[in-house]
């Protein structure tokens, strides 16, 4: 089994109004970006290429939006895992969709 391109644990999944799963995870391998629970059971997923994602202005730091399948989700990155703050948080969400492009081909 290859390693990820991107992995993180510990996403709040949200589907709007509600959240779907505080522990979750996000995770780009072989040119698919998954969404799942903590338990591991699969949200929704969909080839890289499909996916837009983005940071709106009104998000905080530490959020992004990704549109899987035609459903928007918001993802937050959990703060305890981060030591630095939001510096630190707006890092990991920025890496999330830095790889998110790069397994897409796309640029910046």
């Amino acid at each position: 089994m290859a390693k990820p391109e991107f992995s993180a644990r510990g996403v709040r999944i949200a589907r709007w109004p509600r959240s779907l799963t505080r522990a979750g995870e996000v995770r780009i391998e072989d040119g698919r970006l998954a969404l799942l629970t903590s338990y591991g059971s699969e949200i929704d997923s969909a080839p890289v290429t499909k996916v837009r994602a983005g940071r709106p202005w009104f998000a905080k730091s530490d959020e992004a939006v990704a549109t899987v399948n035609g459903t928007r989700y918001r993802l937050t990155m959990d703060r305890a895992a981060t030591d630095g703050g939001d510096a630190a948080e707006a890092e990991r969400s920025g890496r999330f969709l830095a790889a998110l492009r790069r397994a897409a081909g796309r640029k910046s």
